[in-house]
């Protein structure tokens, strides 16, 4: 008899605990605190804060790995940002690679995280590309643009590693 109830509260207490919440989504704003740091929250698909998130997880911040402490859905990623430049953050769990490229721009202090779509970085260089080759007197325009555009993100902090990662995770993602 005894051994039936100790069985049944085992296979009980295993059943109660369930599976860890895991981070799918997040958003990235300014630190409530306005010291020039960001805030990852965690979210659902509709972005809505998942408050239940709570601990430790690992994530990539510009290629640099980050343990981020969650108390309620929210964490502060504990490097300052002290001028407008891109930030590729990055997070991997079982259900995938879950990133997001942004421009957090400052001004005055306020930082403003801009989601920059990855599709971008697809579409604008094969645009010039196409355009160079459909109209040959282009062609120096064409390279001075690519140049343009590639050395813009290469002084704000986005290198050509960080640019393919991003094109490659995206593409991954749509399979």
């Amino acid at each position: 008899m005894r051994l039936a109830v100790f069985i049944c509260l085992l296979l009980s207490s295993g059943l109660s605990y369930g599976q860890a919440t895991g981070i799918n989504n997040f958003i990235v704003k300014e630190s409530l605190l306005k010291n020039s740091k960001i805030a990852i929250i965690a979210t659902d698909s509709l972005e809505n804060p998942i408050e239940t998130i709570n601990g430790s997880y690992t994530f990539s911040v510009s290629g640099f790995t980050q343990e981020l402490n969650f108390s309620n859905g929210v964490a502060i990623v504990p490097l300052a940002i002290d001028k407008s430049t891109f930030i590729y953050i990055k997070h991997q769990n079982d259900n995938g690679t879950h990133s997001k490229l942004m421009y957090i721009y400052k001004k005055d202090g306020n930082l403003s995280p801009i989601t920059i779509s990855r599709i971008f970085f697809i579409i604008v260089p094969l645009i010039v590309i196409v355009l160079a080759f459909a109209f040959k007197k282009f062609i120096y325009m064409a390279v001075i643009l690519l140049l343009i555009f590639f050395f813009f993100g290469y002084n704000k902090g986005l290198n050509i590693g960080t640019y393919f990662e991003t094109i490659f995770d995206y593409l991954k993602n749509l399979i």
